[in-house]
């Protein structure tokens, strides 16, 4: 299995892949999309796009794994944020990938045991558990790491959003959709 993990941003992208086989994690490529402030929201997010494609078809993952937007005082910033997210999802949706997405939090508990975790023992954890000697920075890099291992520790679980996706109708209740649905309800 091979994932794609995203850290977006409108200024630092970060990404990586990981490779498990027989239980082995290795990685494959990671690094830090970086964007000139002066450019603008609209280039910035062609290059995403653009730079997530080369990557896609270097390494070939089998699902992208991208971090949701998390609550922000900064409209502006939120915005700009879910425009780079857009993006993401439009691009796995046209290299036809699994996607699955995952709160800060989730990603955190997933990789140190601990929701609440600081970048750092993120960081720390996701070195560990890859076996590399030195941590990769910037944050943006062991961000997107601990995502795509999160989506390897979590994903075959979850309910993806597939390239084409038949839509659910008919009348159901709030226990119905709990019972049914385990992975969408955070306690």
């Amino acid at each position: 299995m091979v994932v794609l993990g995203i850290d977006p941003g409108s200024l630092n992208t970060g990404y990586g892949v990981i490779q498990e086989s027989s239980g082995v994690l290795s990685v494959l490529v990671c690094g830090v999309i970086r964007l000139h402030p002066r450019r603008s929201h609209a280039e910035r997010i062609g290059e995403i796009y653009r730079e997530l494609a080369k990557v896609i078809t270097d390494f070939q993952p089998e699902r992208i794994a991208l971090e949701t937007a998390f609550l922000s005082r900064n409209v502006q910033s939120a915005l700009k944020l879910g425009q780079v997210r857009g993006a993401v999802i439009a691009l796995a949706m046209n290299q036809h990938l699994t996607l699955h997405e995952y709160a800060p939090r989730e990603v955190k508990s997933a990789i140190t045991g601990r929701g609440a975790a600081s970048k750092e023992q993120v960081a720390f954890m996701v070195t560990r558990m890859l076996g590399l000697t030195v941590a990769p920075k910037p944050f943006d890099v062991t961000d997107a790491l601990g995502i795509a291992l999160c989506d390897l520790l979590r994903g075959e679980s979850r309910n993806a959003y597939l390239p084409v996706q038949k839509a659910r109708c008919g009348k159901s209740s709030w226990s119905q959709f709990v019972a049914a649905s385990p992975d969408k309800v955070v306690r």
